[in-house]
């Protein structure tokens, strides 16, 4: 790798290297270079051309030396260091070295003023903003390895995986100031039903190196106790109606793959927002944090501001986690939304869906203590009670459940796994009034969180071997959550100002020097 301090002489000059650039593609046209050799050694050429060009930019800056003395932000006299202060900087064109003059009380003593530094709002780590950019996105994605592998590949630069995981994790600092700037959606973009759900998902985590061996489970087949730490994931979105019937749902839930591609598109959702948190997290000043509070407290936070006047009608669509509702209740905001009860969509109305394919396993699990999970009979059976539960007979389908059971005479095991499904149903009926939902459009399906748990935690932190520790894993949830929303030029902006502004405060004496370039 190239980097300033290479001698002059051993690399052509800016202009001589263009020239070289226009030689080579009038040569490989000539010749006829295949265009996969031509552009492998067109980008070598491009990065060499980008050191130089870069290179060129910093000498053109100078040192930043603005005379033996310079007035400080507060009217201090400021002396000129006797010797500059050198800091290596890698940006995507390589890494180069800085000679910056600085400006205290003397050598030896806290450097006041560094105008180089100022001039150029470099980062207070080594690496560009683009480079910490381009590394924060890729690593949203794909593994730290693979990260240095590809951009090593890329850009002809070595990074540390232990340097990624600090520009992450510093990064990531900044998402949570810049959601709380962000304004509301415009309201003529926002759907009339707004919609609260949550979830979670396990991550793995890193056992630390003096913890005990768990040997109660070493032999356990499935993931081991204590080995993961749910991610509470929460998303808030609106959406238009979509009224539909209990006989559009069976067909759509039985119907062959291949014929859902052909059903009408559904009301996408609008400005969808996500947010993860460790259910339990300490962060760097030792602070125990409560994951699921922070979620709902924000979910509440955000129909607040999208619902001021309270003239959507509010769908809080949960699984059968008992914790949901419970921290639904703790922490929402705006305790003044009653309950709907009625179909229509009503002013200022909160409504409790239960996601319907969260009902659907308990009857496909009742179903098979009747009848072989696989036969006919009991995908029929599920079909009749799935349809009478769309319908509103909730009450209906237990009684037959429970009549069946006596029926089949079922005991032991069958008997507890049928009676485990009708109280599960039991205990949830007023969240199962699916013939009011489905009269009034709202959403009954888990498909937005639950894709959301499969992309936001699982694709990315879930993978064979992978291991989380604590601190990592919490930024990751992070920078994930910005990417997902659609927000990361927007919080790159952010970063970088609120970055400069943290670092340069006193930039404004500049403004009342005349910059020396080099010659």
């Amino acid at each position: 790798m190239m980097t300033a301090n290479d001698s002059l002489d051993k690399v052509p000059s800016l202009d001589g290297c263009c020239q070289q650039l226009k030689d080579f593609l009038l040569d490989s046209a000539r010749h006829g270079l295949s265009f996969h050799d031509f552009e492998q050694a067109l980008w070598a050429k491009v990065l060499h051309l980008g050191h130089l060009a870069t290179q060129e930019f910093l000498d053109q800056q100078g040192s930043g030396d603005l005379g033996p003395e310079l007035t400080g932000p507060d009217g201090q006299p400021l002396r000129r260091l006797e010797h500059t202060h050198s800091r290596d900087f890698t940006g995507v064109f390589g890494t180069f070295t800085l000679a910056r003059t600085c400006y205290g009380s003397r050598e030896g003593q806290k450097i006041d003023f560094v105008p180089l530094d100022n001039r150029l709002q470099l980062p207070a780590s080594k690496f560009s903003y683009l480079l910490q950019d381009f590394n924060g996105l890729l690593l949203t994605e794909q593994p730290f390895t693979q990260v240095a592998a590809a951009l090593e590949r890329i850009l002809q630069l070595k990074q540390h995986v232990e340097s990624l995981e600090r520009q992450s994790q510093h990064m990531a600092e900044h998402v949570e100031p810049y959601r709380d700037a962000q304004p509301a959606p415009p309201a003529l973009e926002e759907g009339p039903i707004l919609v609260r759900s949550a979830d979670a998902k396990g991550v793995p985590m890193r056992r630390p190196a003096d913890a005990p061996s768990i040997k109660s489970h070493d032999h356990k087949r499935g993931p081991k106790t204590g080995r993961k730490k749910q991610a509470i994931v929460g998303a808030v979105y609106s959406v238009a109606p979509l009224v539909r019937t209990a006989e559009d749902i069976i067909e759509m839930l039985f119907c062959e793959p291949e014929a859902r591609k052909s059903r009408p598109k559904r009301p996408a959702p609008c400005h969808k927002r996500v947010l993860a948190r460790l259910n339990e997290y300490t962060d760097k000043q030792a602070v125990t944090h409560d994951g699921m509070a922070e979620v709902f407290t924000w979910m509440a936070e955000q129909l607040e501001e999208r619902n001021p006047q309270h003239e959507k009608v509010v769908v809080n669509l949960f699984d059968g986690d008992k914790r949901l509702p419970k921290a639904k209740a703790l922490f929402d905001g705006d305790k003044r939304l009653p309950k709907a009860q009625g179909p229509q969509v009503a002013e200022g109305r909160q409504v409790d869906i239960l996601y319907l394919l969260h009902v659907t396993p308990k009857l496909w699990a009742a179903a098979a203590q009747l009848a072989p999970r696989e036969s006919p009979q009991a995908e029929q059976q599920v079909r009749t009670w799935v349809l009478q539960v769309l319908k509103g007979k909730t009450k209906a389908v237990l009684q037959d459940m429970r009549e069946q059971g006596e029926k089949h005479g079922l005991k032991g095991t069958k008997k507890k796994e049928l009676a485990k499904a009708c109280n599960f149903l039991d205990r949830r009926r007023g969240q199962m009034r699916y013939h009011c939902y489905l009269k009034a459009g709202y959403p009954i399906a888990s498909g937005v969180i639950e894709g959301a748990c499969r992309h936001y935690v699982k694709d990315r932190m879930e993978r064979t071997g992978m291991s989380w520790k604590q601190p990592g894993a919490q930024a990751m949830l992070e920078l994930r959550s910005v990417a997902l929303n659609g927000d990361w030029d927007e919080f790159q902006s952010f970063y970088r100002e609120r970055q400069c502004a943290a670092l340069y405060p006193h930039r404004q004496v500049l403004e009342e020097v005349s910059w020396p370039l080099a010659a």
